[in-house]
């Protein structure tokens, strides 16, 4: 395999992709040549654009709904699906034939993620799709795209960095890599996006971002995207003379974002409708949703723009009559927003938790509290003594009785923020709980390009990863435990006690591996084996090999099972082998976990159960 030329960064998002590029030949220092791709794409049926961002949206249509040729494009003309900007406008006439938030559903762990299940509410008679392969059309889309612009520089030779949030698990990230792999990405490292949105504001500042932080800095990172909220802390450290950063903590899956925004504002405008006389059936309220993501994008880009005009198809014989026609206006895009998903909060604000319907339909788990601030002010409450362990902050810690970390900057990212009014109304919010602990106000990291800040901080990491500009350094988000369930006799009506074991600790970086545990454990051979899997963002003093036999629920959260089938390489099946657990970060980014013999040094691969479910 050739050198590459290119380092490229793709922004993998819930709504949006982009990919950018950094020339590596060209670039030297802090002075990196980037650049961002125009994605070749279909807008309408046979028209060809070349918008910056492609649209994470992909169309089913029906076999005689379009004419032959109106779905080719310059690499292909045999495409019997529609990705991109075609794909957001023809579906939302037709909702249930439009797959969207794929990749919500791809780290969701309630369902088979590489089951044909979308669209989710689709008909018998509509074809459907796994949340696996549609991250694959979309990631294939920007390699075939890549290639025809660049036929002198081979995706396939270049190095490729992916996005995923901060808060995916190791199974979400385990599949993400899949679907790269099976797109034909060779060369692939996964990056989380709050890093890549401050790789890319330090690459933009062009050297200057040393004179905009000083050590001690906390710099808090607000990433509202399309799916998720992910919320980041990194620190600014001094070492041998140099400033570094290096992330202090990532908050835990959020997911509630854009889409969650989207569906608000179709509701008020439903009610708006009812108002007026006119009831939108289940099918035009979803029709109405995808019409309102498309308002609110206009509404925060254009400023000048104070209403925008909406038509939701009806799907009766009448199509042109029979159509709801309205607006959404600016005051209720920034009232639904600001106060639904903004709202004002104290300190000691937590999320809100209700009780639940005993039936519900299968849908994406969305965070039952949509008060993203006092989801922020969870995340900082948990982290107050996340500085103990950080050494090079010329002597900043938390300050005496702090209920909370107290950041001292903060970088937004994703498109909500176009809109002034929703940073201002965070950092008015962070503001008064620090002037209520006697802190400074945190001051506003700006010039962050909103809409291609992850794809461009991706690029700029695989150059860094060369040895280039600077690196933000922090390894693993969190720490791993394996659940050990104590030997006792059977108490009727008593569970058995369970321990946790830390098989990966805190902060791990890629490419290494964690020393094997002293404890040995016995598996069972020829048998599917499973284990409950603990994470932890807040115990950073853990190693490999402490066992824990009691944790606050604050402290570790259960995450996915992982399953190992041992063969039974000429033992009989139910031999139990003893065993020692081994973890190890992948150069992608991904996190292995191995059963190793202790007699014979015979290795299995312990696999996270990406499928959803429990196997009998």
């Amino acid at each position: 395999m050739s050198d590459p030329r290119y380092s490229i960064g793709i922004d993998l998002g819930t709504t949006h992709c982009a990919l950018s590029y950094v020339d590596l030949a060209a670039s030297d220092g802090d002075k990196a040549s980037q650049g961002v791709l125009p994605v070749a794409q279909l807008t309408a049926p046979g028209t060809l654009e070349s918008p910056n961002l492609l649209p994470s949206f992909l169309y089913l249509p029906h076999p005689g709904e379009l004419t032959p040729g109106d779905l080719s494009l310059p690499w292909t003309a045999s495409r019997d699906y529609a990705v991109g900007e075609l794909a957001r406008s023809r579906g939302a006439g037709t909702p249930i034939r439009l797959v969207s938030s794929a990749k919500s559903w791809l780290c969701h762990p309630g369902v088979d993620r590489r089951a044909a299940i979308l669209p989710s509410d689709a008909p018998p008679e509509v074809a459907r799709v796994s949340p696996l392969e549609s991250s694959v059309r979309y990631l294939t889309h920007l390699r075939e795209a890549w290639d025809h612009a660049h036929p002198d520089a081979p995706f396939g030779d270049q190095d490729v960095t992916v996005t995923i949030p901060a808060s995916f698990d190791p199974a979400a990230r385990e599949l993400t890599a899949e679907a790269a792999q099976a797109a034909g990405y060779a060369r692939m490292t996964l990056l989380e996006e709050p890093q890549a949105a401050l790789y890319s504001w330090i690459q933009k500042s062009g050297g200057a971002w040393r004179k905009e932080v000083k050590v001690g800095d906390i710099i808090l990172v607000v990433d509202v995207g399309g799916g998720t909220t992910d919320l980041s802390l990194i620190a600014v450290i001094e070492r041998e003379g140099n400033l570094e950063l290096h992330r202090v903590a990532v908050g835990e899956h959020i997911l509630l974002g854009g889409d969650n925004m989207d569906l608000a504002l179709a509701h008020v405008v439903a009610r708006k409708l009812a108002a007026q006389g006119t009831q939108a059936d289940p099918w035009q309220l979803r029709a109405l949703t995808y019409a309102c993501r498309a308002a609110k994008e206009t509404l925060l880009s254009d400023p000048a723009a104070s209403a925008v005009p909406l038509v939701v198809p009806s799907r009766g014989s009448k199509l042109i009559g029979g159509s709801i026609r309205t607006e959404l206006t600016r005051d209720e895009l920034t009232q639904t927003i600001l106060e639904g998903f903004f709202p004002q909060a104290d300190a000691a604000a937590r999320p809100v938790s209700r009780t639940r319907a005993g039936l519900t339909q299968l849908g994406l788990p969305y965070a039952q509290d949509a008060g993203i601030t006092r989801h922020l002010a969870a995340f900082l409450g948990r982290q107050v003594a996340a500085l103990a362990e950080f050494a090079g902050l010329g002597g900043v810690s938390a300050a005496p009785g702090a209920s909370f970390l107290h950041p001292t900057a903060v970088l937004f990212n994703g498109g909500v923020f176009k809109s002034d009014l929703l940073t201002e109304r965070i950092l008015g919010v962070l503001n008064g709980w620090l002037a209520a602990e006697g802190a400074a106000p945190a001051r506003l990291l700006g010039g962050a390009d909103l809409d291609l800040a992850v794809a461009r901080g991706a690029a700029y990491y695989g150059y860094v990863k060369r040895g280039k500009g600077v690196r933000i350094r922090g390894g693993t988000a969190r720490a791993y435990y394996i659940a050990i369930e104590s030997a006792m006799p059977a108490v009727p009506g008593l569970e058995p006690p369970v321990s946790a074991l830390c098989v990966a600790p805190f902060g791990m970086e890629e490419g290494t591996d964690a020393a094997l545990p002293p404890q040995e454990f016995g598996l069972v051979v020829g048998e599917p084996v499973h284990f409950r899997f603990f994470g932890s963002s807040v115990r950073r003093q853990d190693q490999v090999g402490t066992m824990l036999d009691y944790w606050s629920p604050d402290e570790l959260q259960e995450l996915e099972e992982i399953q190992a089938t041992l063969p039974p390489e000429g033992r009989t099946a139910g031999e139990v082998v003893p065993v020692k657990l081994h973890a190890r970060v992948t150069e992608a980014g991904t996190l292995e976990l191995e059963a190793v013999s202790s007699g014979t040094n015979e290795r299995w691969k312990v696999e996270f159960d990406v499928r959803g479910g429990v196997n009998a």
